[in-house]
């Protein structure tokens, strides 16, 4: 006879604890946001004290006014100014520019403003002020570099190597440190000249001046009184001839009123009128020499 099993025991169901009540939830949630509003409120104390310390210690009709002054008196204010990069750019005159004085507060002025200022100013090609807390401004300059000197209806002025003017004072300490360049239009073109130039020593020793005719090509005047006629823009292929001519015959050494080397394929030469005599053998090898004799006449 078979024994009957007995029916398996039913296992008993997990026990759920009791949802806790809404306060405590609500506590718990409430928990969270403490640490923010007391850091909240910490600032907004902070604030409220910092105006009303700014309205106690601060002397001026604007909150503003009131808010430099009183950083001035926590120690923001200008103690030093520092000036880099200044050669030529006249001290008092930069100082004026920048706008600030010792004592002042150093959050109460625009650096943009006084960079704008600053670069009005002829010598300063740009500028660039920076502000060093708690007590320094410092203003850094790149000046322009003096490239040639500009003569125009008896008006001298120094100018850049963009033909811009650096200054009209003092331009006579200049003079026997840059060219001379004359005429109008001559600032805009002389940087391609002087460059072309530099390549010639010899003949840049003996310029005394680059003249800018109709706008459109050079003279250049030597020491010895002669004017070289330069072809319109082809001065380099010009000067190169005109050294090898140097080398050869020492032509800016020789009485002569001009040369004319506008035509590349032949010279032309005009003696001075007190030395009336042909430079012809000058040139040989040149097609086409022939000395043109004509006292009086001026170059073109």
């Amino acid at each position: 006879m078979s024994r009957v099993r007995p029916p398996p025991r039913a296992m008993p169901l997990p026990s759920i604890p009791g949802r806790p009540g809404l306060l405590r939830l609500l506590r718990k949630r409430l928990r969270h946001l403490v640490k923010p509003g007391l850091a909240l409120a910490g600032l907004i104390g902070v604030g409220l004290v910092g105006y009303a310390g700014v309205q106690v210690i601060g002397r001026g009709e604007s909150f503003r006014e009131r808010l430099l002054h009183a950083t001035a008196q926590f120690g923001l204010r200008v103690q030093e100014v520092v000036l880099e990069g200044r050669q030529k750019t006249p001290e008092p005159l930069l100082r004026a520019a920048l706008g600030v004085r010792t004592g002042d507060p150093i959050l109460g002025f625009s650096l943009s403003a006084a960079r704008a200022r600053i670069e009005t100013i002829n010598w300063v090609q740009s500028a660039t002020v920076e502000r060093r807390l708690p007590g320094t401004i410092v203003v850094q300059l790149q000046e322009r570099r003096p490239f040639a000197v500009w003569q125009l209806q008896g008006r001298f002025v120094l100018i850049d190597r963009t033909g811009d003017t650096v200054t009209d004072a003092d331009v006579a300490a200049f003079a026997n440190q840059v060219p001379l360049v004359v005429g109008p239009g001559a600032p805009a073109a002389a940087a391609a000249l002087i460059d072309a130039l530099a390549a010639y020593p010899v003949i840049m020793s003996r310029l005394q001046a680059a003249v800018r005719v109709g706008e459109r090509r050079w003279n250049l005047r030597m020491n010895n009184g002669a004017d070289v006629l330069l072809p319109e823009g082809a001065e380099a292929p010009a000067l190169a001839k005109l050294m090898e001519l140097q080398s050869t015959h020492a032509l800016l050494d020789r009485p002569l009123q001009v040369v004319d080397l506008r035509l590349l394929d032949r010279l032309v030469v005009r003696p001075q009128p007190d030395k009336a005599e042909s430079n012809c053998a000058i040139a040989t090898q040149e097609r086409g020499c022939r000395g043109d004799t004509k006292a009086g006449r001026k170059p073109t």
